[in-house]
């Protein structure tokens, strides 16, 4: 008989559709590369049973209302749901949800959570004095509001707790989660028939940093200072100093700088600091370059510029961020 994996995936309004479909659909697929041998089992579990409404506005069905999921649960996974702001995306905390997950942890084999749910997972207080991640856009909200969380925006997922806690980063990140379970579960060579059939890597190249500063601010209310961001990306390793950047813009330097925070929310001089480093990161995840080939390249002239930016931009150095990075990627 193949052994059970009881996978019980939480779902409640306005949940993200992915987060729910994507670790299924894996899940599923495993199921049918072992013909069946996988066991994997999933269920939907909702405030109630019946019609949930998700965030794409697609309706799924829960199997069962929160109070029936019952004592054994193999694998409990939490997604997320978002409230869009002024200032962005803030993680959405219903406290039936976080109460429920809460109990229903404490006899489960194993938790994960998907993208925004980890908020949930801190909420309930499973991720006090552990690592977590998350999406990147609502990192700095997880670290603010859980302080003996330590919050880590860039990794693809995290393990901790002995292979218990698991966290994943943002929407589509749910697959290489779930992929990494099934390898837990069944071993590589099962979860790579997996990603095979999904046309996607077994593990993912990068973290979540590998998405461009530009991109990661939203676009301002000025085109010419949208530009001015691209031409910067384009231009690191010249002079970008205030004066160069303000004598581009047509502006004084004062009332650029003043224009620049507006739309960005940051200072020229930190903007273009962030886009260097994330140059650097680039480069230390991918190469073996000594650092003051790292520093020229990325626009940061020299080591010790290297070091200082890092300390301020990513509270580490380096040497300390390539070996993390070739740890998690080994």
């Amino acid at each position: 008989m193949p052994h059970s994996h009881r996978v019980v995936i939480a779902v409640f309004p306005d949940v993200d559709l992915l987060d729910v479909t994507g670790p299924a659909e894996v899940f599923a697929l495993a199921n049918r590369e072992t013909a069946g041998r996988a066991g994997y089992r999933v269920r939907l579990a909702g405030p109630a049973a019946g019609e949930v409404r998700t965030s794409a506005g697609v309706r799924l069905l829960a199997d069962l209302a929160f109070g029936e999921v019952g004592g054994h649960v193999d694998t409990l996974l939490v997604p997320g749901a978002v409230d869009m702001t002024g200032d962005g995306p803030v993680a959405r905390i219903d406290a039936d949800v976080v109460a429920w997950v809460k109990d229903t942890a404490a006899h489960a084999r194993r938790v994960a959570s998907v993208c925004v749910g980890a908020h949930v997972l801190a909420a309930a207080g499973l991720l006090d004095g552990k690592t977590a991640t998350t999406h990147w856009s609502t990192a700095a909200q997880l670290a603010a509001e859980h302080p003996a969380v330590t919050v880590d925006p860039d990794p693809i997922f995290v393990r901790t707790d002995r292979g218990r806690l698991w966290t994943g980063a943002g929407i589509s990140a749910c697959l290489d989660l779930a992929l990494a379970l099934v390898a837990e579960d069944l071993g590589e060579d099962v979860a790579l028939a997996v990603a095979r059939q999904l046309v996607m890597y077994l593990k993912r190249q990068g973290g979540q940093s590998q998405f461009s500063v530009p991109l990661s601010r939203p676009a301002s209310a000025r085109r010419d200072i949208d530009e001015l961001r691209l031409w910067i990306a384009d231009h690191l390793y010249g002079d970008l100093s205030a004066e160069v950047l303000a004598a581009r813009m047509c502006l004084s330097e004062r009332h650029f700088a003043r224009v620049f925070k507006q739309e960005t929310g940051v200072s020229p001089a930190a903007y273009v600091e962030a886009a260097r480093v994330e140059v650097a990161r680039r480069l230390l995840e991918t190469t073996d370059g000594p650092l003051d080939q790292v520093a020229a390249a990325a626009g940061l002239g020299s080591v010790e510029t290297l070091h200082r930016a890092f300390r301020r931009q990513l509270a580490t150095t380096p040497a300390a961020y390539r070996r993390r990075f070739r740890t998690r990627n080994s």
